[in-house]
């Protein structure tokens, strides 16, 4: 059975959107994992680690600034797709999709926190 020109430039931009939505996945789960790292390395007293977790982020943090607060991906996942849920572009639930920024944040700023709190007990102990 031979696919009309339509069925195979279907395919084509599903197959895109898919490899899009899978390194979309990947970084953000990296980023995550840097985020994690951040808690793990400060309760650790690992101050250094932590540094370097959280200077990784913030090139992540800067690349969302410089592009609206979007991640750079979505607009080439836009490219195959006229869906525009929160999850349009990365393989997460939507109500994490959709929620990712003030989570990760939150949990990013309060890791810095923590390291800061970390490093101050250590130099003045």
């Amino acid at each position: 059975m031979n696919e009309t020109p339509a069925e195979l430039r279907d395919k084509s931009r599903s197959a895109r959107l898919a490899l899009v939505k899978s390194v979309h996945t990947i970084v953000w789960a990296f980023f995550v994992a840097c985020i994690g790292a951040i808690w793990v390395f400060a309760l650790r007293g690992e101050i250094v680690g932590a540094g370097i977790a959280i200077a990784i982020v913030l090139i992540e943090v800067a690349a969302l600034a410089c592009n609206g607060w979007r991640c750079p991906l979505s607009p080439i996942a836009a490219r195959y797709t006229d869906d525009r849920r929160d999850n349009f572009d990365i393989y997460l639930p939507g109500w994490l999709a959709g929620r990712t920024m003030p989570i990760f944040g939150t949990l990013y700023v309060a890791g810095i926190l923590l390291t800061l709190l970390m490093w101050a007990s250590q130099a003045f102990n």
